[in-house]
């Protein structure tokens, strides 16, 4: 019976390491010891780059809910505890976009929770 080869299944391997390792600098792109190092410390930063961007939007959302807020008169967190006292079910990325985009929706909704935190 032959043996089983796997020179095919490792240059396979290889050549996808070595794609994502591409735009290195020096040897981590061409030394394949130093290149799996590379694109594993890569593919790590990548993965917690993708959490902490959640957490970048929504600080981003807030400060600009906070602006649109402070023309209407009222701080960010007086307008969300009216919100909530009103049960109005907005989230920040929809507010935000309220704020920025059609600001005049925003100042109605920053009336209704205005009128709601007072009672």
């Amino acid at each position: 019976m032959a043996r089983v080869k796997s020179g095919q299944t490792t240059r396979r391997r290889k050549k996808k390491t070595f794609r994502i390792a591409k735009g290195s600098y020096m040897s981590k792109r061409s030394r394949w010891r130093q290149v799996v190092q590379q694109v594993e410390r890569s593919l790590r930063f990548a993965y917690v780059g993708r959490k902490d961007r959640k957490g970048d939007y929504r600080s981003l959302w807030i400060t600009r809910i906070n602006a649109a807020a402070r023309l209407c008169g009222m701080t960010y967190g007086q307008l969300i505890h009216g919100l909530k006292k009103a049960e109005v079910i907005l989230d920040r990325k929809m507010l935000a976009e309220l704020a920025v985009m059609d600001s005049a929706a925003f100042k109605q909704v920053a009336d209704i929770a205005k009128s709601a935190a007072k009672s």
